[in-house]
C-alpha cells in the first residue's frame, strides 16, 4: 500500500467516526433537524429586507427551537431511561 492509499484510509476512518458520532434515535435526528432549521431561519432573518419578513423568520425560528427542545426531551428522557452512564449528544449537561 502506498502512503497516498494509507492517507485515504485515514480519512475514511474519520469520516466512518463522524458517522458513528450521529444521533441514531429518530428524535435525535429530528433536534438536529430542527436546530438546523432555526440557524437557516435566523439567517434569513438578518438578511431579510423588510422588518415583517425578519419578524416572521424569527418567529418561525423560535417555533424550530421550540420543536428541537421537545424531541431534546425526549431524547434525554431515553438516555436517563436507559440508564447509559454517559448522557447522549441532546443532552446540554445540565441537570
Amino acid at each position: 500500500m502506498t502512503d497516498a492509499h494509507s492517507g485515504d484510509a485515514t480519512r475514511s476512518d474519520a469520516i466512518r467516526a463522524k458517522i458513528t458520532a450521529r444521533r441514531t434515535t429518530l428524535d435525535g435526528e429530528l433536534v438536529d433537524y430542527w436546530t438546523r432549521e432555526a440557524l437557516r431561519l435566523d439567517t434569513l432573518a438578518a438578511g431579510a429586507r423588510w422588518n415583517w419578513m425578519a419578524r416572521s423568520y424569527q418567529r418561525k425560528a423560535e417555533r424550530a427551537r421550540a420543536q428541537g427542545a421537545v424531541f431534546a426531551a425526549r431524547e434525554a428522557a431515553r438516555v436517563k431511561a436507559s440508564g447509559l452512564d454517559q448522557p447522549g449528544p441532546a443532552d446540554s449537561g445540565t441537570a
